[in-house]
C-alpha cells in the first residue's frame, strides 16, 4: 500500500515520515494524509455516448492541530521540498502553543469493509458503452411516451494512507461504484422525469446484472408515470406519512447534521447542550453506523485513521451522543466515534455523518397509512435546505399522493414539506416495521466538501407539518 503511493515520485515513506513527526512535535494532534485516486464516468444521453472521463489524481493534505488552532497545506507535487514547504506553513498553527497533550492513537481493526479492488481496472470501454445502449433502449421499448432517456455508470478508487507521530501508519483502498438512469416521458406535451439509482463499496458486477438494472429503468419509468398523473400539491399544515429508505435524508439534513461534533461544541446546533435530554417522542431511535459492508457511506477507517463504528445519537427519544473527529472529541472531552471525513486530500477533515437512519418501530406501515384521515404520503424526495442553528428545512417531494380516509389516492406534484428538526422529531405518532436503507446514492455537502453517504428509515408518521403547493 505505501509503496503504492510512494512510487513515481520523490517523495519517499522514511521522509514522509520524518518531516511529519518534525511538524506534529509539539502539537495535539495532526497527520500526513496520502492519497491516490482514479475515477470514471460515462454518461449515455439522448442515444448517444454524451461523455467519457477517466482521472488519476495524487497528492497529500499536512494537518497541524494545537488546541483549537489548525494549519493545513496540501499539495500534488510529492516532493520532499513540496512537503517541507506545506509544514512550514501549518507549523504556524502551534507557534507560542506550550500546553500541547499528544492525543491518543486510533485504535487498530483488522476487519475490512470492502473488497480490496479496483473497478476503474478494466481497458474494455465496448462493453460498458454496450450497457448503457441497452439500457437506453430497454427504457424506449417499454413504454412509448418515453422521449429521452441518460444512464450514467461511475466507479472509483482511492488508496490512502495516514501517517501520524512516531511512525504510525493506517491504509486503506476503498471502491465505489454508481449505476443511475433518468427518463422523461411525454404526453400531449406535458413532460415529465423519473430517476433510479443504486450503488456501493463493491465492483460493476453487483449492480450491472440484466435483472438489476431492468428494474433500477423500471422504477425511472414508473416515478416518471407517476407525475404525468399528478395534480397541484394542496398548501397548509396536515399530517404527513413518509416512506421508508430514501425519505431518510430530511433526516440526515434536518437532524443529522445538528449532531455532528463541530456545531455543538461551537455553540450553533439546535441540539448544543441537550445530551440526557428527551428530544424526541418515545420510539424514536436514531444511529449513525459506518460498519455496515459494502455501504456507501461505510468505511472501514475514517480519514484520519480511526475505525468506524455504530454510534446511537438517540436512543427512545433521549439524545445520547454527537458524531465526533478527533478535534472536537478532544476538545469535547467525550471519546471520537470515527466520523472525521474529508473529501480528498486537498481538504482537512471533519465530522460528518457515515450511514445515519431510524431504527424501525412495531407498527406495520399498512396500518400507519390507514390511520391517515386526510393529508399527504411521501415515499420520494429530491433536494431541500436547512439552516442548522434552528434546524429549519424546506424540502421537495419528488413523489407524492394525497391520502384520504386511510387510502392513497391522486398523486401530487410541487410538494415541499416545511419544518424544523426538533420539532419534527416531537412529531412522530407512528414507526413503521419496514426501516430500510436507501439503494447507494446519497451524497453529503458541507463546507463545499462533498461525501458518499447512506440514510434510511421505517414509515414515519408525522403530525402538522406545514406543506406548501401550488392548488388554489
Amino acid at each position: 500500500m505505501s509503496d503504492f503511493l510512494f512510487s513515481d515520485c520523490e517523495l519517499s515513506l522514511q521522509q514522509a515520515e520524518t518531516i511529519t513527526n518534525e511538524t506534529l512535535k509539539g502539537a495535539d494532534d495532526g497527520e500526513l494524509f496520502l492519497e491516490r485516486g482514479a475515477s470514471e464516468s460515462l454518461t449515455f444521453d439522448d442515444g448517444r455516448l454524451k461523455t467519457a472521463n477517466f482521472d488519476t489524481s495524487r497528492g497529500f493534505g499536512l494537518r497541524c492541530v494545537a488546541g483549537e488552532t489548525t494549519g493545513f497545506a496540501q499539495g500534488t507535487d510529492m516532493t520532499p521540498a513540496a512537503l517541507q514547504r506545506a509544514a512550514q506553513a501549518v507549523t504556524l498553527a502551534k507557534a507560542g502553543y506550550e500546553n500541547a497533550v499528544q492525543s491518543p492513537s486510533p485504535k487498530r481493526t483488522n476487519i475490512s469493509l470492502y473488497p480490496d479492488i479496483d473497478p476503474t481496472d478494466n481497458p474494455e470501454f465496448g462493453p460498458k458503452v454496450e450497457l448503457l445502449q441497452a439500457i437506453d433502449a430497454y427504457c424506449r421499448a417499454k413504454n412509448p411516451l418515453v422521449v429521452q432517456v441518460s444512464v450514467t455508470m461511475s466507479a472509483s478508487r482511492r488508496a490512502i494512507t495516514i501517517l501520524r507521530a512516531g511512525g504510525e501508519r493506517y491504509n486503506d483502498i476503498r471502491p465505489l461504484v454508481r449505476l443511475s438512469v433518468s427518463v422523461t416521458v411525454d404526453k400531449d406535451g406535458r413532460r415529465e422525469n423519473g430517476y433510479a439509482g443504486t450503488g456501493g463499496r463493491a465492483s460493476y458486477e453487483d449492480f450491472i446484472d440484466e435483472a438489476s438494472w431492468k428494474s433500477l429503468a423500471d422504477e425511472a419509468i414508473r416515478g416518471a408515470i407517476v407525475n404525468l398523473k399528478a395534480v397541484p400539491a394542496p398548501a397548509g399544515t396536515m399530517d404527513v406519512v413518509l416512506g421508508p429508505g430514501w425519505p431518510g435524508v430530511l433526516l440526515h439534513e434536518a437532524i443529522g447534521h445538528g449532531l455532528e461534533g463541530d456545531f455543538n461544541r461551537k455553540g450553533t446546533s439546535a441540539f448544543t447542550g441537550m445530551i440526557g435530554e428527551r428530544i424526541a417522542a418515545k420510539g424514536v431511535t436514531v444511529v449513525d453506523d459506518g460498519t455496515l459492508a459494502g455501504l456507501r457511506g461505510s468505511l472501514t477507517i475514517d480519514d484520519e485513521g480511526t475505525p468506524t463504528e455504530r454510534t446511537v445519537l438517540i436512543e427512545d427519544g433521549i439524545l445520547k451522543a454527537y458524531m465526533q473527529d478527533r478535534m472536537n472529541a478532544r476538545l469535547m472531552n467525550v471519546p471520537v466515534t470515527g466520523n472525521g471525513r474529508r473529501e480528498g486530500f486537498a481538504h482537512p477533515p471533519m465530522p460528518r455523518m457515515t450511514n445515519t437512519f431510524m431504527l424501525g418501530g412495531n407498527t406495520p406501515a399498512g396500518e400507519i397509512i390507514a390511520n391517515l384521515k386526510d393529508g399527504i404520503y411521501a415515499p420520494n424526495f429530491g433536494g431541500g435546505q436547512v439552516d442548522i442553528t434552528s434546524g429549519k428545512f424546506v424540502f421537495q417531494c419528488t413523489e407524492a399522493y394525497r391520502v384520504r380516509n386511510g387510502k392513497i389516492e391522486e398523486p401530487i406534484k410541487g410538494a415541499t414539506l416545511i419544518g424544523d428538526g426538533p420539532t419534527v422529531l416531537t412529531q412522530i405518532k407512528h414507526i413503521g416495521d419496514d426501516m430500510a436503507l436507501d439503494p447507494g446514492i446519497g451524497v453529503c455537502g458541507k463546507a463545499g466538501q462533498g461525501v458518499p453517504v447512506g440514510v434510511g428509515q421505517p414509515t414515519l408518521y408525522i403530525e402538522g407539518l406545514t406543506v406548501g403547493g401550488s392548488a388554489v
